[in-house]
């Protein structure tokens, strides 16, 4: 690995943000989210490799990938937060540090939302701070890495 990267996945249907239900996930769209966090992780030494997609086994791809050019994983996997065993163990077989994000707070709406498969793998998970979780994510794994 010849730079520092971060791998960001953003799951099922994230490329609608910004008119998405703004009353849940805010009128920031991915795009600006990917800009923010390649700045911030700028900052901190890192380049960044952005990956969205509304198919599993594209982001489980993505991950496996990671393996051989990213130092870490800031990680929303959407939907599949809930649901997708599958993306738990990929980020599990690749023995990265992971931070997992969500715009909403999880914890505060469906039961169904409440438990992430994903969390289980996180060493830190931002739930409900909007876009600026994804800054804490990078800000984290950034202190992390340096260490």
């Amino acid at each position: 690995m010849t730079e520092r990267r971060l791998l960001l996945v953003n799951g099922p249907n994230l490329n609608l943000l910004g008119t998405r239900q703004p009353e849940v996930y805010g009128s920031t769209t991915l795009a600006e989210i990917e800009a923010r966090v390649a700045q911030v992780a700028k900052e901190a030494g890192l380049a960044v490799r952005a990956v969205q997609s509304n198919h599993e086994g594209e982001l489980i791809d993505a991950i496996h990938a990671a393996r051989s050019d990213c130092a870490a994983i800031v990680i929303n996997p959407a939907a599949y937060s809930h649901t997708s065993v599958a993306i738990a163990d990929a980020l599990r077989s690749v023995g990265l540090p992971v931070a997992e994000v969500h715009l909403s707070n999880i914890h505060a709406r469906e039961e169904f939302r409440h438990h992430s498969y994903v969390s289980a793998v996180a060493e830190m998970v931002v739930a409900g701070a909007g876009p600026l979780g994804y800054e804490m994510a990078v800000q984290y794994l950034a202190d992390r890495l340096a260490q």
